[in-house]
C-alpha cells in the first residue's frame, strides 16, 4: 500500500497515540508521535508533515498556542482531537487557524475520514505541495516561482534575481 501522507499527532496519552498510529497506518498514512508542543514545534519543522492531528491538553502547553505558532508560517492542515467538548473550546481552537475539531472519544473511521478529507483539500488548494509530482512550479498566493525557467513573478511583475537568489527562495518556499 502507498504512503498517503505523514501525519504528527501530538497527544501525552500513549494509549491514545498507539490506537491512532495503528487506525492511520493501517490506512496507509505514515506517522509520528510526540507529547509535548515543544516535540511538535520541532518535528513541524524538522519532518514536514502533511498534517496535524492535536490534542489541545498537553503538558508544556496548550494547543492553542500550537495553532497559533504554525499558522503563523504554514496552512497545513490541523485537526484538533480533545476531550474540551464545549463549544466556546470549539471555537477558541477554530479561530486560531484549527482546520477541524474531534472529541473524544471519537469513533476511528472517522477520524481517519477526515484526515483524508483535509489531505485531499489542501493538495487541491495548494497544487505545488502534491509530493507525488516533481515541483516545477510553486505558487503562494501572489508570488509564482518557476523552477524550469528560473522566472519569478509576484502579482503579475517579474523579479529579476541572482541564481543564488533564486535557488534560495525556491528551497524556502
Amino acid at each position: 500500500m502507498a504512503v498517503r501522507g505523514k501525519v504528527l499527532i501530538v497527544e501525552d496519552d500513549r494509549a491514545i497515540c498507539s490506537f491512532m498510529r495503528r487506525v492511520l497506518e493501517a490506512n496507509g498514512y505514515e506517522s509520528i508521535i510526540v507529547g509535548t508542543g515543544r516535540e511538535a514545534l520541532s518535528m513541524l519543522t524538522s519532518h514536514c508533515p502533511d498534517v496535524v492531528i492535536l490534542d489541545l491538553g498537553l503538558p508544556d502547553m496548550d494547543g492553542i498556542a500550537i495553532i497559533e505558532k504554525v499558522r503563523g508560517w504554514s496552512g497545513m492542515p490541523i485537526i484538533v482531537i480533545s476531550a474540551r467538548n464545549e463549544d466556546k473550546d470549539k471555537i477558541e481552537a477554530l479561530d486560531a487557524g484549527a482546520d477541524d475539531y474531534v472529541t473524544k472519544p471519537f469513533n476511528p473511521l472517522e477520524l481517519t475520514a477526515r484526515v483524508k478529507s483535509q489531505l485531499r483539500r489542501f493538495t487541491q488548494l495548494n497544487p505545488g505541495s502534491d509530493k507525488g509530482k516533481p515541483e516545477t512550479e510553486i505558487q503562494i498566493r501572489g508570488l509564482v516561482i518557476n523552477k524550469e525557467n528560473h522566472k519569478v513573478v509576484v502579482y503579475g511583475e517579474e523579479v529579476k534575481l541572482t541564481p543564488i537568489e533564486f535557488d534560495i527562495l525556491y528551497l524556502l518556499a
